[in-house]
């Protein structure tokens, strides 16, 4: 198989997140170290599937001969750098799961002065955004209808949990 722009972002998105889920996984250890309590655990691995399933339709379902857009790639860098904000703006709250720690106040500084969820906006976009840099209309379409429906679930699971904090 021959590599072209596809592929080749592919892995680089995928190393970017693999770094991530690094950065995670550290704060989620000092965060339940510290007391913090996960909830909706139950459905995150379907968030792993979904991650890893978009980025293999890419990598092997993209021709290697395919011109990307640039502007939509711009696109997709541009919010690769919003991400390293929102990332940047948690700090050691930040994980890929949901953790609360009980007494610690909800992050109000960086995106969060402004949306409640940055990411998950983010996210949003993201997905459908980078198949549709390679003209990858229907990736776009199955993989972002797909996140929709997790991402309406988990904000309705994350809001429950952060209702009992909004006032701390």
């Amino acid at each position: 198989m021959e590599f072209g722009w596809a592929q080749w972002v592919a892995l680089g998105v995928t190393g970017l997140r693999l770094l991530e889920l690094v950065y995670a996984r550290h704060n989620l250890a000092r965060l339940i170290a510290r007391g913090g309590v996960e909830h909706g655990a139950r459905h995150y691995p379907l968030f792993v599937l979904l991650h890893g399933s978009w980025l293999l339709a890419l990598f092997f379902l993209v021709q290697d001969n395919v011109q990307p857009s640039l502007p939509l790639l711009a696109l997709f860098a541009a919010l690769q750098v919003a991400r390293a904000w929102i990332i940047a703006s948690l700090g050691p709250y930040w994980t890929t799961r949901i953790v609360t720690l009980p007494d610690a106040p909800l992050v109000r500084r960086g995106p969060y002065r402004f949306l409640r969820h940055p990411n998950y906006l983010l996210v949003a976009v993201e997905i459908p955004l980078l198949p549709l840099a390679f003209g990858a209309w229907d990736i776009a379409l199955v993989f972002g209808l797909a996140n929709l429906a997790l991402l309406a679930y988990r904000i309705r699971v994350e809001e429950a949990v952060l209702a009992e904090r909004r006032d701390l």
